[in-house]
């Protein structure tokens, strides 16, 4: 889990530490979430302050799976900058079965079988007409199982082009970005958030796209 949180702890890597980091480390000290960050890496960049107050954590149970905890050099379009990680091990696939794909010829083969295969059942009583309707109901699910199997969901991505606009955008961007950071000149920010601002219509475009 990935957060703004907003608080100052040296335990994540901030300069300083505040009440409402100390308020949220005594609130992760009693529950089974980790601190992942690693180094001291600036999380927050603006005109004023530099600082670390976006944390990701994750469960006991998943700290050998997660590698490569770093914060990207890559401009964001944000104050926040983005953070990379590598989680290791086998992700839940959700399975569904589609009725389109069904073989309908081989589903209605296979129920006549088991239908035939099937006990005789005396439905003159209320006993023996139960015991005959469970008996087609069973066949029928077993015969449309077989022949409508479980498949995994596919989740399509919509193709992103990268245009020359885009990538120009991102140069001009990614340049103002290294100078507010190396002379963290208040004029240098202004025209960083400028930016920022001329490009929030294209960035919603892009995770629209994503």
């Amino acid at each position: 889990m990935g957060c703004n949180s907003n608080a100052h702890r040296v335990a994540w890597g901030s300069t300083n530490c505040n009440d409402r980091g100390e308020a949220l480390m005594e609130l992760l000290n009693s529950s089974n979430l980790e601190i992942l960050n690693r180094g001291t890496e600036s999380t927050f960049c603006s005109g004023t302050r530099q600082e670390v107050i976006d944390i990701t954590l994750g469960s006991f149970g998943l700290l050998e799976s997660i590698t490569g905890w770093e914060v990207s050099s890559q401009t964001s379009l944000s104050d926040h900058r983005h953070i990379l990680f590598t989680l290791w091990g086998s992700v839940p696939v959700p399975f569904i079965r589609n009725p389109r794909g069904t073989n309908w010829g081989s589903f209605r083969e296979g129920l006549k079988e088991k239908q035939e295969r099937g006990p005789q059942m005396n439905m003159k009583d209320e006993a023996g007409l139960g015991l005959a309707i469970h008996s087609i109901q069973q066949a029928l699910v077993s015969a449309y199982e077989e022949n409508c199997p479980l498949r995994p969901v596919k989740r399509g991505k919509k193709s992103l082009t990268w245009t020359s606009e885009v990538e120009s955008l991102k140069r001009e961007v990614r340049w103002l970005f290294n100078k507010c950071q190396a002379g963290n000149n208040e004029r240098s920010w202004d025209l960083y958030r400028e930016i920022n601002g001329d490009t929030e219509g294209l960035r919603r475009d892009l995770e629209d796209l994503l």
